[in-house]
């Protein structure tokens, strides 16, 4: 059987991981992280200088599967998980994301919304980790 790869001139996703992100201040109490591998070049803006990285190691992902449709990105996120603020975050099944988003959440006034990766990672959400509750 003959092995075949897709091919194109985009890098492929953890190509940009490695890359040191250039970071702009935009003044308005976020982030905006660059990654070039000329000449292409990806971009997130979060609440963080980390969360802007993850956001456009993100769209990097993204725009890999514009060139490779049955690329299958995967969550930045758990399934289900705690946030460092205190919130409980739980993955919308497939059927209802696009209706809903990806997750949904308990607000601060005790009402269930949803939220889309892209905004979570604007809003620079991080699970609670072992090591972040030592």
């Amino acid at each position: 059987m003959l092995e075949t790869t897709e091919r194109s001139a985009y890098p492929v996703p953890e190509d940009f991981e490695v890359m040191r992100p250039e970071y702009t201040d935009l003044e308005d109490g976020t982030f905006q992280a660059s990654i070039t591998i000329v000449p292409f070049r990806v971009t997130g803006i979060s609440a963080s200088m980390a969360g802007a990285r993850r956001a456009a190691l993100y769209e990097a992902e993204k725009t890999y599967r514009s060139y490779h449709p049955s690329y299958r990105i995967a969550s930045p996120f758990p399934d289900s998980f705690e946030d460092q603020e205190g919130v409980a975050w739980t993955r919308v099944p497939a059927s209802r994301r696009e209706e809903l988003g990806d997750y949904k959440f308990v607000d601060a006034d005790g009402e269930e919304d949803f939220a889309d990766i892209e905004q979570m990672l604007l809003w620079d959400v991080r699970p609670v980790t072992k090591a972040t509750e030592e």
